[in-house]
């Protein structure tokens, strides 16, 4: 009966968790056969790169001014509308393919345009979920949505795979517009967002002054403005490494052996879904903080440190899983003290700040990777000297070795700034 009623208090989140995951299937699997589309067609990593940034800028450049519109926007309304602009543009790379005259530079717009639109539908859908969800549901709410994009990023390679060479581009690219119908008409038709309560004493300010709002609220909270820089930092050494360079490591190890690859990243995956299930059927823990910090390590220790001196498969799967269980321990608790701490008018302004600090890092960090590997550390690790022969013993000779010293260099820090946080009083103001 207890299981009952919460399944019931969150059958509106349920409802909309489910249809959105199917949709972000549909993205995934149509984003992941035009990446092998434009890759096939020049056959270079730029192409590729391009298509990665188109999708990620524009929803970091235009994060103030979204968030602060979601904030004063129906949310429904904001939703529908970004996920209907983001449908047509599938439906125009799936005309353009069918009449065969897509290019890529039609890519790069599409990508920029869904990119624009997930920067109002990002603030929103947080929002929205802060408010047809109970409070003390969050956690569960946080890692059913991490459940589902472990699942999805399991499963959209698999048949995106598939799909393509079964039945090619085109059949992907229906499958994406038709999870849009089904997501768009669940939101549309059963879906009820309640809106946000007005503060009466809240004056209008002008809109750039309350674009700005998000920035100041996290000024006079320095708890979570600390712990959101920190992530920042954090997501600078996992894009320098693990989510950047970590596919050139298993290749130049294995000689090219892209199974292996296949395997390691699938089991990435499948850490990160059995850690959603876990942090979701787990009681919500009182110090979320301590928690966060506690997993970052373990993490840290598990995933980059492993890789670096592994040197066989096994080890490597064993660290893919291993290393990305803690996560969703990490997502989970952050998203509720954001949910928690942050007033749910306010929640669109200060979580749009909250992306532009905490991931602005992310294409740093892969930018600086590949020129790090490339430049420094790999023609160092075939250059003799006392320190390279000291390396070699931890990580081993040979190509590749100069990407896994960067994953050890970022793994000792990664744990060690971690322990270090969790030390800090400051972060304890967020638990109470």
């Amino acid at each position: 009966m207890k299981q009952l009623n919460k399944l019931l208090e969150l059958r509106s989140f349920l409802i909309l968790w489910i249809s959105q995951a199917v949709s972000t299937l549909g993205s995934s699997m149509s984003g992941f056969a035009l990446t092998i589309w434009a890759y096939e067609q020049h056959g270079t990593a730029s192409s590729i790169a391009w298509l990665t940034a188109c999708s990620y800028l524009p929803s970091v450049l235009f994060c103030f001014i979204a968030g602060t519109l979601a904030d004063k926007w129906d949310k429904k309304k904001v939703m529908l509308t970004s996920d209907f602009t983001a449908a047509l543009g599938t439906l125009t790379v799936l005309c353009l393919y069918s009449a065969g005259s897509l290019q890529i530079w039609h890519l790069y717009i599409v990508n920029t345009l869904i990119s624009l639109m997930n920067a109002f539908q990002n603030p929103a859908s947080y929002v929205a979920v802060s408010l047809i969800a109970p409070k003390e549901h969050y956690v569960r709410v946080s890692g059913l949505q991490a459940f589902s994009g472990s699942l999805v990023s399991i499963v959209s390679p698999t048949l995106a795979t598939a799909l393509l060479s079964f039945s090619g581009l085109r059949l992907i690219l229906v499958l994406d517009l038709i999870s849009f119908g089904i997501a768009f008409s669940t939101l549309l038709f059963f879906i009820r967002i309640p809106p946000v309560s007005a503060d009466n004493g809240e004056k209008k300010e002008p809109f750039f002054k309350s674009c700005l709002e998000g920035f100041n609220f996290l000024k006079e909270h320095k708890a979570i403005l600390r712990i959101i820089l920190f992530f920042a930092f954090i997501n600078l050494l996992a894009y320098l490494t693990g989510f950047g360079i970590l596919p050139a490591l298993i290749l130049a190890r294995t000689g090219d052996n892209q199974p292996i690859l296949g395997i390691v990243s699938s089991t990435v995956g499948v850490g990160t879904l059995i850690g959603s299930v876990v942090v979701t059927i787990l009681r919500p823990a009182e110090r979320k903080s301590r928690v966060i910090f506690i997993s970052l390590a373990v993490s840290f220790l598990l995933a980059n440190i492993l890789w670096a001196i592994g040197r066989n498969a096994w080890i490597w799967v064993f660290a893919a899983f291993a290393g990305n269980f803690p996560l969703p321990f990490i997502s989970a608790n952050l998203t509720t003290i954001m949910r928690t701490k942050v007033p749910a008018q306010m929640q669109g302004r200060v979580f749009s700040t909250r992306d532009t600090l905490q991931f602005f890092t992310r294409p740093l960090g892969l930018f600086l990777g590949g020129i790090l590997a490339d430049k420094v550390f790999e023609p160092f690790m075939q250059s003799a000297s006392p320190l390279q022969r000291l390396l070699c013993v931890i990580v081993g000779p040979g190509k590749g070795s100069g990407i896994a010293v960067m994953l050890l260099i970022t793994g000792v820090t990664g744990v060690i700034s971690s322990l270090i946080s969790l030390g800090n009083p400051i972060y304890k103001e967020l638990d109470s």
